[in-house]
C-alpha cells in the first residue's frame, strides 16, 4: 500500500515556548499566521497556570501542553521533537511575548540557505536594541568566543530568534539542554562543535506586547558569571556525530 504524503513535510514550523503569556500569546500567534500564512505554529505551553494554552489554540496554533514548567530549554526540546516527529524541514523559535517581529521571520529562515542554523541578531546594524552593564559585557565576550568556535562573526549568540534545518533539528533532539542559558549558549556551541554551520541575519526587536520582563537588576548582575560558566559547560559536552557532517567526533 502506498504511504500517504505527510502534509507537514517541507513546511515551516514556528515553535513558540510560552509560560503564563496570556497577555500576549493570542495576538502573537495571530500576527505570525497573518504575516507568514504558509507556516504552522506550535505553542509549547510550559506548565502555565493561566489560560495561555486556550488562547493560543483559539488563535489558530497547535498546542503542546507540558504538565509542569521545564524552562525554555525543555520546552524547545519538546518542540523540536514534534518537528522531527512530523517531518518538518525547517523550524524557527519565536517568543510568545511579541518581541520578535514576524516581518523578520522569513529573512531569518532564508539564512538556512547558507547554514544549518540561522540566528536573528539584534546587534547586526539594524534596529536600536541596546543592553548595558554586565549583560552587555557578557554578550560581547560570548559573541567573540563563539565566533572563534564557529569560524564566523556572530554578534548575538544569546538570541532566541533562531531557525534550524533538518540536520539542526535532529541534533537538537539529541542535545538541547534545559540549564540556564543552555537553550542559547550550550545548544549553539555543541551544535557547531558537532559539525553544523551557523549564520546570522539582522533583525529588529520590539517591546514586549504584554506581561512583565523576566530580567531584573539582580539577574543582570549575575548574568556575566553565569554566561561564562554556561560557555565552559558547553565546551565540556561530548560532540554528537551527525549524518552528513565532517569533523564530528565522539
Amino acid at each position: 500500500m502506498e504511504q500517504a504524503e505527510n502534509p507537514s513535510a517541507g513546511r515551516l514550523l514556528v515553535i513558540m515556548p510560552a509560560w503564563n503569556e496570556s497577555a500576549s500569546v493570542g495576538n502573537t500567534v495571530t500576527e505570525v499566521i497573518r504575516t507568514v500564512p504558509n507556516c504552522d505554529v506550535l505553542v509549547v505551553d510550559d506548565g502555565s497556570t493561566d489560560n495561555t494554552a486556550d488562547l493560543a489554540e483559539a488563535a489558530g496554533a497547535a498546542v503542546l501542553r507540558l504538565p509542569f514548567n521545564l524552562g525554555v530549554g525543555g520546552a524547545m526540546r519538546a518542540g523540536y521533537k514534534y518537528a522531527q516527529r512530523w517531518n518538518y524541514s525547517q523550524a524557527i523559535q519565536v517568543d510568545a511575548d511579541g518581541q520578535h517581529d514576524p516581518k523578520d521571520l522569513i529573512n531569518v529562515v532564508k539564512g538556512l540557505e547558507v547554514a544549518d542554523i540561522s540566528i536573528g541578531a539584534r546587534f547586526a546594524e539594524k534596529g536600536n536594541y541596546e543592553v548595558r552593564g554586565p549583560r552587555k559585557w557578557a554578550m560581547v565576550f560570548l559573541g567573540w568566543a563563539i565566533s572563534r568556535i564557529a569560524k564566523t562573526r556572530l554578534t548575538d549568540v544569546t538570541s532566541g530568534f533562531r531557525a534550524a534545518n533538518t540536520r539542526a533539528i535532529a541534533q537538537y533532539c539529541e542535545h538541547y539542554p534545559a540549564e540556564y542559558l543552555g537553550d542559547t549558549i550550550d545548544s549553539l556551541v555543541v551544535a557547531v562543535r558537532s559539525g553544523l554551520t551557523v549564520t546570522q541575519v539582522p533583525v529588529e526587536m520590539r517591546p514586549r506586547q504584554g506581561g512583565q520582563p523576566s530580567h531584573n537588576p539582580v539577574k543582570a548582575a549575575l548574568y556575566l558569571g553565569r554566561s561564562g560558566f554556561a560557555l565552559l559547560i558547553a565546551m565540556t559536552r561530548k560532540k554528537t556525530r551527525l549524518a552528513g557532517t565532517e569533523g564530528a567526533a565522539e
